[in-house]
């Protein structure tokens, strides 16, 4: 088990990280910058918190109060970074056996070669390596240390789109192997969806959420989730206390508005959803028909653009010259620019993300 609370000033930000994970692959996601790969540097103790306290297993790693702050060669953690740093004078063999210490074991060392899909390459040198070949050596140095703890900061950073597609399923299958937990940095939410068990999400250096994966996409809680987790449709909203519903016949007090006022449109919801300050559409839940069920609010297009991408028509979209754009994403066999942009998209409450609530 890893339990790290621990702050740091970086920049014009405070670093305030506060969790505990025991077990399977812990995501942290955030923008270039927020904090995710000095959280990992604190945990290797590669750099040093202000304050705070990090236990591994029952050891104590660092601990402010008590002035203890191991070494990272003591901490048994394997750090794996964004650019792998080999040591550029030693061969594959040399790098692997750097991972073991003074001692290094041979007959290891060639099951790491094995494993890793290494044959053939133990005297090259990492410049004489492919993105992909430099990775497998990272891994079988950071493994051959006999770690308990990974670190895995952006590792498929540096990879084109096939290669980082080849090297995650490498990383499946040997994160599932190895059994052994991971923290996984990383700024791509398809990385972090496909990879980790649990994510958290770090704006400004602030942890805000720690959710299983699946719950962080399907239903964020905080804007800073929504958007790292691909929404692209956010706006403030302001409950509207004296109208009511549009779609419903009677007056209901368990409905009311709330009212997007950069987009120009009044969302028909539930009680239990005014207490949201921010709504969040994702671009692929608008409908071009009207549902026949539930709440519907309508979205004028006044104005439009429409970008064509390899395989869907990415169209944005606004009400008028003082709204904000909104995005609207269809597949090309659902839709065509020949049949015209609709007048009226629809969003149904359900589809909608209630973030920031009371």
């Amino acid at each position: 088990m890893l339990q790290v609370t621990i702050k740091k000033k970086l920049g014009n930000f405070l670093l305030d990280v506060d969790f505990c994970m025991d077990g399977g692959v812990f995501a942290i996601l955030g923008a270039s910058g927020c904090g995710k790969s000095m959280t990992l540097k604190c945990i290797a103790g590669i750099e040093r918190p202000d304050e705070g306290r990090i236990v591994l297993n029952d050891r104590v790693l660092f601990d402010s109060r008590k002035k203890i702050n191991l070494p990272p060669q003591k901490r048994k953690v394997g750090y794996m970074f964004q650019d792998y740093a080999l040591f550029p004078n030693m061969n594959v063999v040399q790098n692997i056996q750097a991972g073991m210490g003074r001692k290094p074991d041979k007959k290891k060392v060639q099951e790491y070669i094995t494993a890793f899909q290494l044959t053939g390459l133990e005297t090259h040198m990492p410049d004489e390596l492919s993105g992909g070949q430099k990775q497998r050596v990272a891994m079988a140095r950071m493994l051959a240390a006999e770690p308990e703890l990974l670190l895995l900061d952006e590792p498929f950073a540096a990879l084109d789109s096939y290669l980082k597609w080849k090297m995650e399923q490498q990383m499946m299958d040997l994160l599932k192997d190895i059994q052994k937990p991971a923290l996984f940095v990383s700024h791509s939410r398809d990385e972090v969806y496909r990879l980790c068990d649990t994510v958290s999400c770090i704006n400004q250096g602030k942890m805000e959420v720690i959710e299983p994966v699946k719950e962080f996409f399907k239903n964020p809680k905080t804007k800073t989730a929504a958007l790292l987790s691909g929404c692209k449709n956010i706006c403030s909203v302001e409950l509207v206390k004296d109208l009511e519903p549009t779609e419903t016949p009677m007056k209901d007090k368990s409905f009311g508005k709330l009212w997007a006022a950069e987009w120009g449109v009044a969302f028909d919801v539930s009680k239990e959803a005014l207490t949201a300050h921010t709504v969040g559409i994702r671009a692929h839940y608008l409908m071009q028909k009207k549902p026949k069920e539930g709440r519907i609010t309508e979205l004028t297009v006044g104005e439009y653009r429409i970008l064509e991408d390899p395989f869907e028509w990415n169209i944005s979209f606004r009400k008028d010259e003082n709204c904000e754009w909104l995005q609207w994403k269809i597949s090309k066999s659902d839709w065509n620019p020949s049949v015209g942009v609709p007048k009226v998209l629809y969003a149904r409450e359900e589809d909608l993300l209630l973030l920031d609530r009371e």
